[in-house]
């Protein structure tokens, strides 16, 4: 069975590598040079998009922000999961809210933004601090303001009507305003849907960031009201959307009540962990859902970490001698702070969990790899 995934980074590569054991056989579309490719080996295939499409049983997508005329061509196809409903929703906030709203999913209070009027209207209404973010074309802690006193209304419109002038009729742009809550973590759901409507749920992950990008991911953690929150939220949105695969839901938690912050319809970063973590990774369960087979464990198995490795040249090899790490690499070129590969490590309990990253830390140094240390004395004292 043939499966096309649209894009042809390290998310492909791992839906690749996931699916191989299944009989899957899985080819990527890179839409920046619109060639066919191996998402593993980067060999070029001598199909067109045309053909791989005809050739496919699903066609998916690793990322949100798919040309409208490649998203159009795989739905008309009647083969394209989770749907192109859901990417559109994944890839602009503007629409992000509105189904919130309708699945009746708590968020922060916001307002949309297509003129310098409606942002004063948002100051007032939202009241200071409060953080503005693009609707389209923002990831990774891109495309945010912090409007923090009145002072810098002016000089943070300028940028916002910038980016809204680079609109067109046919795809205008829009910001979202939301009033900054103040949180005590940030949280994720990862779960999965599939084609008859069954869902199975991952445990909650808790994330770190630095700079707006996630650092280090840990499961095994959480008590069971703030799963069951997450749970409901993932059954809401995944069945308002008809949804078909892995669905990622990233939470404010705030004095136990969790918020939604933003959803990724696909494989997430803060799924990785699931890789070690449980019988069934994140990456094969997607496979599984849009091939029509039946869907794995999402039971954790054991206490597991995920560190993200950002703009380095290689993972140092040490790291393996620490029991119960795995390292995984994507084989890009090194940039800064993009994202190289990551590394996981189980245990048996969150207190060896905290052993084991005190360790790592040895080899991890704080500057590339920020928390590490801190989280293992953490989950010690914890």
């Amino acid at each position: 069975m043939n499966i096309l995934v649209l894009g042809s980074g390290q998310l492909a590569r791992m839906m690749s590598l996931s699916a191989t054991h299944l009989d899957l056989h899985v080819l990527a579309y890179d839409v920046s040079t619109k060639k066919v490719v191996n998402p593993v080996t980067g060999q070029l295939s001598e199909q067109s998009l045309s053909q791989a499409i005809a050739s496919s049983c699903a066609i998916t997508a690793e990322f949100e922000h798919i040309p409208h005329d490649v998203l159009e061509q795989c739905s008309l196809s009647g083969k394209f999961y989770p749907g192109a409903q859901a990417i559109a929703t994944g890839g602009d906030r503007a629409k992000e809210k509105a189904l919130l709203d309708k699945a009746a999913v708590k968020c922060a209070p916001y307002k949309l933004i297509t003129e310098k009027q409606h942002f004063l209207d948002a100051v007032e209404q939202l009241a200071l601090p409060m953080v503005v973010k693009t609707c389209q074309a923002g990831y990774d802690g891109k495309g945010q303001w912090r409007v923090k006193s009145v002072e810098d209304i002016e000089s943070i419109w300028l940028e916002m009507a910038e980016f809204l002038s680079t609109g067109t009729t046919l795809s205008p742009h829009s910001i979202i305003a939301e009033k900054m809550i103040p949180f005590d973590r940030e949280v994720s759901i990862i779960g999965v849907r599939d084609r008859n409507g069954q869902c199975k749920i991952y445990p909650l992950t808790e994330n770190q960031h630095t700079d707006g990008v996630l650092t280090l991911s840990i499961a095994g953690k959480e008590k069971n009201d703030i799963q069951q929150q997450a749970e409901d939220a993932f059954n809401a949105l995944a069945n308002s959307l008809n949804y078909v695969g892995v669905l990622a839901i990233e939470f404010f938690d705030v004095q136990g009540e969790l918020l939604v912050n933003e959803i990724a319809p696909r494989v997430h970063n803060s799924g990785h962990w699931t890789q070690q973590g449980c019988h069934t990774s994140q990456f094969e369960n997607h496979m599984r859902a849009i091939s029509g087979l039946p869907l794995g464990s999402t039971t954790l198995i054991r206490p597991t970490a995920m560190i993200n490795v950002l703009g380095q040249q290689s993972i140092p090899s040490t790291v393996l001698t620490v029991d119960g790490v795995t390292s995984h690499w994507y084989g890009k070129t090194a940039k800064p702070g993009r994202k190289m590969g990551h590394i996981n490590v189980s245990a048996n309990s969150l207190h060896e969990l905290g052993e084991k990253l005190g360790e790592l830390a040895e080899f991890l140094p704080e500057e590339y790899y920020p928390g590490v240390l801190a989280t293992g004395h953490q989950l010690i004292l914890n």
